[in-house]
């Protein structure tokens, strides 16, 4: 007769890779159920976006077979429960993830979009916040500009603003409250306060992620935000060029200083090379080669990935529907990748935080 016992000592075999610890410590092991020969259990990954969701089921099949029976018949369900940090003020957001450049044009917006969409499309709830309140550019890459979202009453008379959902994820955006053809001359203490309202007056629901789009630079927003919500993590954006990785280095900077103390999630690498149309196979660093990964390396952090320079891209978000939605398209597999190495990098740092919480 196989027990629950027996199992749970073959599963103690199995390390979470990024963790560092086994599953049945980290209490991820849930409803083993067994019959004769047949056995079943429940695997609760910290997100449903980790990208060894495969390794670490193959890892139990090969624990039960080397430990039980090879004649075992096993049936693992691969589900999650994303962590957060306990004692937030935003409880029902679990995780607020900023994304960052030191300047503008290097595709932080594309960027935002795509790792939004990327983490709802491997099954976690996400709400995106377009906080580059001088230029927003998030309406356009949904399709968005007419857009204007609702507003609702609670029980003790606050006024609620409703996030506009597309594609499958909760959407703000100071542009849905401004005329896109005037420029908006704030100041940067209404600016500030304009984005908090987009946390504070808006109903979000529960979230998984909250992924929020940043203006350049390191002006007053990114101070009001890191200081004043439980940010569990810092996506930087950066270009190959010289200029670029400078202007990426002080923004960094931003983020570690002991201040404000945000952890770095990692680096992403946009406009990385030309791949002609005709010629596929081949890569052309029109501005440099290695900036990003040599920039991670300097501040001890993961490079998230590459995202080449490609016509279809740009299309899509002015088109209203970003790239990683389509399947058929081969960059959509590069902004999936980053989605699941960011939701990977926000597990490790929840994981090192003692008021870890799972839902």
């Amino acid at each position: 007769m196989i027990t629950k016992e027996q199992v749970l000592k073959a599963l103690s075999h199995v390390e979470e890779p990024d963790l560092k610890k086994d599953l049945v410590t980290l209490n991820m092991i849930e409803d083993i159920h067994i019959e004769g020969n047949k056995i079943s259990f429940s695997v609760v990954l910290t997100t449903p976006a980790c990208p060894l969701k495969g390794l670490i089921e193959n890892a139990c099949r090969n624990a039960i077979a080397h430990f039980i029976s090879q004649d075992a018949e096993v049936e693992v369900r691969m589900t999650s429960r994303v962590t957060s940090q306990q004692n937030k003020p935003l409880s029902n957001i679990r995780n607020i993830i900023v994304v960052a450049s030191g300047k503008g044009g290097v595709g932080k917006s594309t960027v935002s979009a795509n790792l939004a969409l990327g983490l709802s499309k491997k099954g976690a709830r996400v709400g995106l916040i377009d906080a580059d309140i001088y230029g927003p550019s998030i309406p356009i890459m949904f399709g968005l500009e007419d857009a204007r979202p609702l507003a609702s009453q609670t029980a003790d008379g606050r006024t609620r603003i409703e996030p506009v959902e597309k594609f499958g994820i909760k959407i703000l955006s100071i542009g849905f409250f401004t005329d896109p053809n005037q420029p908006i001359p704030w100041r940067g203490p209404m600016a500030s306060n304009a984005v908090k309202q987009l946390f504070n007056d808006a109903e979000w629901g529960e979230l998984d992620y909250l992924v929020v789009d940043l203006p350049p630079g390191t002006g007053d927003i990114h101070i009001t935000l890191t200081q004043g919500y439980p940010v569990a993590g810092a996506v930087i954006v950066t270009t190959p060029q010289n200029v670029a990785l400078s202007d990426a280095r002080k923004g960094i900077g931003m983020f570690l200083m002991e201040s404000i103390n945000v952890p770095l999630l990692g680096v992403v690498e946009n406009m990385s090379y030309f791949s002609p149309a005709e010629l596929p196979e081949n890569k052309y660093y029109i501005f440099g080669e290695g900036g990003g990964k040599s920039l991670a390396e300097q501040f001890d952090a993961p490079f998230l990935g590459e995202i080449p320079l490609v016509k279809s891209i740009s299309e899509a978000g002015d088109a209203g529907v970003p790239v990683v939605l389509s399947d058929s398209n081969p960059m959509a597999a590069a902004f999936l990748e980053v989605a699941e190495r960011v939701a990977q990098q926000v597990s490790i740092q929840n994981a090192k935080s003692p008021g870890m919480a799972v839902s």
